[in-house]
């Protein structure tokens, strides 16, 4: 068999593994964004930098008081808040966990004793305190 490109290194267009030459960008690479040279994780947005911004809801002023958590699916908490991070991932304390009537699926006054928990954020929808929180009438309701 007659030796082909034999002055070639790495078959196709030289460089190792069939692709360009150079060391530059193969298999998608150098079209905008970082590349592999050059200032890795550098910030798109030259200037001065921003000022961060203040957290929609200050879980501060929550912490080591207790609180009532509702989630994605109805199920309702209420414990001590311990700790908390930007995602709104909770760790809490004395939890309990109001039982669901499956028949219903609304909660009732039944408690299961959890202990200390770690809460995801992604699954919370509303979180309140448990002491000055009390229960009104719908005003949107139609009035029968």
């Amino acid at each position: 068999m007659a030796d082909r490109g034999g002055s070639r290194v790495g078959g196709r267009g030289g460089g190792s593994r069939g692709g360009r030459a150079g060391g530059g960008a193969g298999r998608g690479g150098g079209r905008g964004g970082a590349s592999g040279s050059g200032a890795a994780g550098a910030s798109a947005v030259s200037g001065p930098e921003r000022p961060k911004r203040e957290a929609i809801l200050d879980l501060a002023k929550y912490v080591d008081k207790r609180i009532r958590v509702k989630f994605t699916g109805g199920r309702t908490v209420i414990g001590v808040l311990k700790g908390y991070d930007q995602l709104l991932n909770l760790v809490m304390d004395e939890v309990e966990e109001y039982i669901i009537d499956p028949e219903s699926g609304e909660a009732t006054e039944q408690t299961r004793a959890l202990g200390l928990a770690v809460l995801r954020g992604t699954a919370l929808i509303v979180i309140n305190p448990a002491d000055g929180f009390e229960q009104i009438s719908n005003p949107f309701a139609a009035p029968e």
